[in-house]
């Protein structure tokens, strides 16, 4: 017996364990897998192959928008604004008058001459000839006050540019982003598309770049660490392979349940998705051929192993993988529709590498027997473990210091997040600064007022019957005096004289946090304020629909979060069979969350200068680093109590559990944070965000949450930890 396994009472007869551990019971659900799985194998990938070519052949396209208003629902004022605007001004509720803007300028960034602007109203005047496909018309404006630029107007119908999965006004912007250039050839003029539609292409053509670079990143950087850690190219293949097939059957699967709940998602959520499955399925393998391999060396023959792998490490596995779908499907809570259809999404991908980790990669496996480690012969020896086995011994010794240092850490981090900054603008954030709608943006505010490229419009409307001419002129007359506002344009009064649009230019970018903070905490009272008796005022526009987004996120945190919490303690306390553990594993998973928004915050706000962070990203966060985060504690505590029932006193199974199972934590961390870190090399400020925040998360629960702060805890409380489980008497 392995000087590094008391708790195998077992051999390879697979019979209970001195300790009682319930996943060595012959009766058991993991047991009765593993038999099925290992004595069945072609079967089992057989079934795999069948259902996946069902799957992937029948799956539609995964719809995706960049439209933020359709992530609200509709009792947020932005929304009943845009139905108000819908109602009373129906040419406009079915066109976007500027779905895309053609920015003109000169080369040389001198003013644009008569002779320029000409060459501007014939261009719009040609791309109307030409009939683009989804374009209405194209109408050119009047050039900026100190003549710098000149822009055209691209009207679309608005179920082109905000509906479904965007194909039809990103072929639009494609079309007239070519056939543009070479009217513009030889007028001394530089143009540029930017506005709605232009900036969903960019961010879809932006996803698909991301997922191309990010997937790369992902294969070599498993590839790689595989190898490293098991010196054989089969193992190290082998995960990419039999995810990819889980991959691809998520993905149709998931389309399929998109599409029959009539759900979108951001042109990122595919990026994030390849991440997290592959992350967390070369998690499961890992756990699974760490044990195989432990088992191996302890006699058993390559298929009893690998039952008796599944057997000890399925729940584990299972409760670590329910963990994760738990906190996933808590986000179905949320008001916002980008995070109810990421919940599924994401659950629905974890819960077939699940099933894949429990089924098809002990088949195969099974299969190929020893030979899965070929040419290395380490798997025949039990290696020293010294380094893992000299920190577990340390803090078995000495656990008061282990916790003291390692909550220290993660205090000091979470302080950081104190000086969190959001910013609202999601679309271009998910776009590279040197992509043309970017630039084109750049442009046009060198001759336009940051608020005059998105006016926040404001309705008035009548109760009852229509608006006086005294109701319009004092509304707008009030509107123009108050703080941040820079123009308001004439009103305009619906046929029926009930309602009035107000277009209101801020003084701040539309997209800034401080014109978000004007609209949420200033303009709307007051609006809501100056409107006549037997009237009221809707804010709404981008900026009204980033306010809303705001306050549905703060809603969400305090409804998503607490859920989340209570069912991941559920979760915990069944597998651990403990009323007490749970509590303080969650307390340091929190404390995790916190440590990893402040370094974050410190990185990109304090370091690189940005002007906020995502507004998403806590939220992000809270999927990744609570939900993936506590997989590491469950795999450490598990291990801790397995020791704990086989005699062992706290402070020895601590230090066991850190010499054993570190390992396998270590290189899941290292594999994990390195898969989200490639999410840095998209290529824009939301994958580049994301993919930090979340590997630090990562990295910060497996080397010191789970390998140091949750175990010296553990070994500090004692037996009381596991009350009133077996464990603990």
């Amino acid at each position: 017996m392995s000087r590094y396994d008391t708790t195998n009472a077992v051999g390879s007869a697979g019979g209970p364990s001195a300790g009682g551990d319930s996943g060595s019971q012959p009766g058991g659900f993991f047991p009765a897998l593993a038999r099925f799985v290992v004595g069945n194998p072609w079967k089992v990938i057989a079934a795999w192959i069948v259902v996946a070519i069902a799957v992937i052949a029948t799956a539609p396209a995964l719809p995706t928008t960049t439209n933020e208003s359709s992530f609200l629902p509709s009792s947020y004022e932005s929304i009943r604004a845009s139905t108000l605007q819908s109602q009373a001004f129906p040419q406009q509720g079915h066109v976007t008058a500027d779905a895309a803007i053609i920015v003109f300028s000169r080369p040389d960034g001198g003013p644009l001459t008569p002779a320029n602007s000409a060459a501007v109203a014939q261009v719009a005047a040609e791309l109307n000839a030409r009939h683009i496909p989804n374009i209405l018309a194209v109408t050119a404006g009047q050039a900026s006050g100190n003549k710098l630029v000149q822009t055209a107007s691209v009207a679309m119908d608005n179920s082109v540019v905000n509906n479904g999965s965007g194909t039809a006004a990103n072929n639009a912007v494609k079309a007239l982003r070519a056939d543009i250039k070479p009217l513009v050839t030889g007028t001394g003029l530089h143009e540029g598309v930017t506005g709605a539609a232009a900036e969903q292409l960019d961010s879809t053509q932006s996803g698909n770049k991301a997922l191309a670079i990010v997937g790369a990143a992902t294969f070599l950087l498993i590839l790689v660490l595989l190898l490293i850690i098991f010196r054989s190219p089969l193992i190290a293949i082998m995960p990419l392979v039999l995810i990819g097939l889980a991959y691809e059957v998520a993905t149709g699967l998931i389309s399929d349940v998109n599409q029959a709940l009539n759900l979108n998602s951001t042109s990122s959520d595919s990026t994030i998705l390849l991440v997290v499955l592959f992350g967390i399925g070369t998690d499961y393998f890992l756990f699974l051929m760490f044990r195989y391999r432990e088992r191996l060396r302890l006699g058993d023959d390559k298929k009893e192993a690998m039952v008796q792998s599944v057997t000890r490490i399925g729940e584990v596995i299972a409760s670590a993988a329910c963990v994760v779908i738990a906190a996933f499907l808590a986000l179905t809570l949320s008001s916002l529709s980008i995070f109810r259809s990421l919940g599924p999404t994401l659950a629905i991908a974890v819960a077939v590498t699940l099933i894949a980790a429990l089924t098809l990669i002990p088949a195969v496996v099974s299969l190929i027997g020893t030979a899965v480690f070929w040419p290395s012969k380490a798997w025949q020896r039990e290696p020293r473990g010294a380094r893992f086995a000299a920190i577990g011994g340390a803090l078995g010794r000495r656990p008061a210091v282990f916790a003291a240092v390692s909550g220290l850490v993660l205090i000091v981090l979470a302080i950081g997040s104190l000086s969190l900054r959001p910013t609202f603008d999601l679309s271009s954030a998910g776009i590279p600064s040197t992509a043309e709608s970017m630039t084109a943006l750049t442009t046009l505010e060198k001759g336009f007022p940051p608020g005059e490229t998105d006016p926040t419009l404001v309705y008035l409307h009548a109760t009852s019957g229509t608006l006086t001419a005294a109701d319009v002129t004092s509304f707008d007359g009030k509107l123009k005096s108050m703080p941040g506002v820079g123009l308001v344009a004439a009103p305009v009064t619906s046929k029926d004289g009930a309602t009035a649009q107000f277009s209101v230019f801020l003084t701040q970018n539309p997209e800034s946090t401080a014109a978000v903070n004007l609209v949420k905490g200033q303009l709307r009272p007051a609006a809501h304020a100056a409107a006549p008796a037997g009237t009221f005022a809707l804010v709404g526009g981008t900026t009204a629909v980033f306010a809303d987004i705001q306050q549905a996120l703060n809603r969400d945190y305090s409804v998503v979060f607490p859920v989340a919490a209570v069912i991941i303690l559920l979760i915990l306390g069944l597998l651990l069979r403990s009323l007490v553990a749970p509590w303080y594993l969650m307390l340091s998973v929190g404390l995790g969350f916190a440590a990893t928004l402040g370094a974050t915050v410190l990185v990109f706000q304090n370091l690189a200068g940005q002007a906020g962070l995502v507004f998403i990203l806590p939220m992000y966060m809270y999927l990744f680093v609570v939900a993936l985060g506590t997989d590491y504690n469950i795999l450490m505590i598990a291990r801790l109590r397995e020791q704990m029932r086989e005699g062992m006193s706290p402070r020895q199974a601590a230090a066991h559990a850190l010499s054993h199972a570190g390992p396998a934590i270590a290189s899941a961390g290292l594999i994990l944070a390195g898969t989200f870190a490639s999410l840095t090399l998209a290529g824009n400020q939301v994958l580049t965000q994301v993919g930090f925040a979340v590997s630090c998360g990562i990295a910060l629960a497996a080397f010191v949450m789970a390998m140091f702060f949750a175990p010296s805890l553990t070994a500090l409380i004692g037996r009381h930890a596991w009350w009133p489980g077996r464990a603990g008497r």
